[in-house]
């Protein structure tokens, strides 16, 4: 009986009016990030390209990579959850990003019970529609198979809910399997992202807080056996890298590298007034301006009121009717320990926000690249509902209280409309693009077309040009990448650039205005060597009438 009444209820709750706009909203949401996913937008690249050759490796057997090529440190499950689909289907960019649409509707699930639990049912159904919405920055960190973005947000997601469901006693039956579930998606979200850290910190800190004593015993020991289980291939790759190989020691030596001269007024600068604003989807993509900017400076306020408003509920979570409670939460008549916990999980989500920008903001790459690397911040949309929490309880004002009270709730409610307006435009914007987008797309996979038609399977050519062009032709062409002065650049796997070294008579393919086509001109000239040119596009084909080596 008792079943069937928690069940009912359950389906109540559900089939409300906040969650009935969630599920209309979450709906558009999908739809337009898979007519983007057909349309291939944003255009394919070649670190995404890696990613899809490590897919199609994985499909025929002939890898089992751990990390990404030439990338120590990131693990590839995106690789892996396409694997399946290029073995039953012919490799394409349409699946290679096809699991991630099924990662973006498990993270908007997830964040609508983990919201309605921790806030109120209608600012669920808000966070929703805000992560409906989606700017270019936004769709690439979603729908780029690029590493850990797209599958650790929703992972943090799941694991908040678990500790908050077996610190709540909610889950009675089979917690044995909840808490070696708990261990197993951290340890995965170790191997595959380490961004994630600060938030796999804090929702281990929220498990421990409401399950201590049960940790001291079979609890523990299933959480760490499945964390081992799901850090394994992480564990394996590093005993046997030779030395200087291993994760630690190579994302060391690329920390070291993204140094600079700069100053923290510049990183602190490009992390809050442009990295938060780019990270929520507020900004285009070449640039934040105005209000863009105002709220990246707001962001880190709102972070402390909430943590504030946690720590005050916390102090004191007596029966007195909460403010979720007045909204239709389902706080109402939980036992103060449960209220508690809640607290210290919204105090979780605001310290894992805090601790990823920090960690952003100390990095060079924040003052010297803050457009291309604020996508180190798209984790935070794991905090928006707490960040706006505030602001939700502030409009609330507009309606009662006093005249004080009504004129900042007036100004709370005007802060998120034009948060809501702002990520409206920048969806449009990107909607606006969607041509351009496309027609820079199609001549990149001409390109690999006219290639094989003239007879060319062997290339040299730059970075972004070569994995690329690789994966467009299905291993059809092979590259070896080039730097703008001819030197040997980043080959990410290195059977090709073998590959292409024992060639007879490869190919060169430049960008017209790129540096690298006007040093090979140079080289063909100074050597007194004729080529054959076929120009399509932007890009410049030669095909020299002997050998050339280059950098030699």
């Amino acid at each position: 009986m008792s079943v069937a009444v928690e069940q009912t209820e359950r389906q109540r709750r559900w089939l409300d009016a906040p969650g009935l706009v969630a599920l209309l909203l979450g709906l558009v949401g999908i739809g337009y990030r898979l007519v983007l996913m057909l349309l291939t937008v944003p255009g394919g690249n070649s670190d995404e390209a890696t990613f899809g050759l490590a897919a199609a490796h994985i499909a025929t057997g002939r890898e089992w990579p751990i990390f990404l090529y030439g990338q120590h440190y990131m693990g590839v499950v995106e690789s892996y959850l396409a694997a399946p689909l290029f073995a039953a289907f012919e490799p394409s960019w349409v699946l290679l990003r096809l699991p991630l649409i099924f990662l973006y509707a498990a993270f908007v699930y997830l964040m609508y019970r983990l919201t309605r639990r921790l806030y109120s049912p209608w600012l669920a159904t808000l966070t929703v529609g805000l992560f409906a919405l989606g700017s270019e920055r936004i769709i690439r960190d979603q729908l780029t198979a690029v590493g850990g973005r797209p599958e650790v947000k929703p992972a943090v997601a799941l694991l908040l809910l678990i500790a908050l469901a077996l610190g709540e006693r909610r889950i009675v039956r089979r917690r044995w399997l909840a808490f070696g579930a708990f261990g197993l998606v951290t340890g995965l979200c170790v191997w595959d992202d380490w961004l994630i850290l600060p938030y796999l910190a804090v929702a281990a800190l929220v498990l421990l807080i409401g399950n201590f004593r049960e940790l001291l015993g079979w609890a523990g020991l299933l959480l760490v056996a499945g964390f081992l289980l799901g850090v394994l291939p992480l564990i394996l790759d590093n005993v046997w890298a030779p030395p200087g190989q291993d994760s630690l020691s190579v994302l060391s030596q690329v920390s070291a590298g993204e140094g600079g001269d700069t100053s923290t007024v510049d990183q602190l600068h490009g992390s809050v007034l442009v990295g938060i604003p780019l990270a929520t989807g507020i900004c285009l993509p070449t640039a934040c301006t105005g209000w863009q900017m105002a709220w990246g400076a707001l962001y880190p306020l709102l972070l402390l009121v909430a943590a504030v408003l946690a720590v005050l509920c916390l102090r004191r979570p007596g029966p007195v009717e909460s403010a979720a409670d007045h909204r239709g939460g389902p706080a109402a008549g939980d036992t103060p320990l449960v209220r508690r916990l809640r607290y210290v999980t919204q105090l979780a989500l605001l310290a894992g926000a805090a601790l990823t920008l920090a960690g952003y903001a100390r990095s060079s790459l924040a003052a010297t690249a803050p457009l291309a690397s604020a996508r180190y911040l798209s984790i935070l949309q794991l905090s928006l509902p707490a960040v706006l929490w505030p602001l939700w309880l502030a409009a609330g004002w507009v309606r009662r209280g006093r005249q004080g009270a009504r004129v900042a709730g007036v100004l709370a409610s005007g802060v998120l409309v034009v948060l809501a307006g702002t990520m409206v435009y920048t969806t449009v914007d990107l909607i606006r693009e969607v041509p351009t987008i496309r027609a820079e797309e199609g001549r990149s996979r001409e390109l690999a077309t006219v290639l094989r038609r003239a007879g060319i399977t062997r290339v040299y050519g730059d970075y972004w040009t070569c994995n690329r062009l690789i994966f467009n032709s299905r291993e059809r062409v092979l590259c070896a990448v080039l730097g703008d002065t001819l030197r040997p650049g980043q080959d990410r796997y290195p059977a090709y650039p073998r590959q292409v070294h024992a060639a007879d008579r490869p190919a060169f393919v430049f960008g017209r205005l790129e540096p690298a086509d006007q040093a090979f001109r140079d080289l063909l000239r100074e050597r007194g060597i004729g080529a054959r040119t076929i120009e399509f596009a932007e890009y410049r084909i030669y095909q020299p009438e002997v050998t050339v080596r280059p950098g030699r």
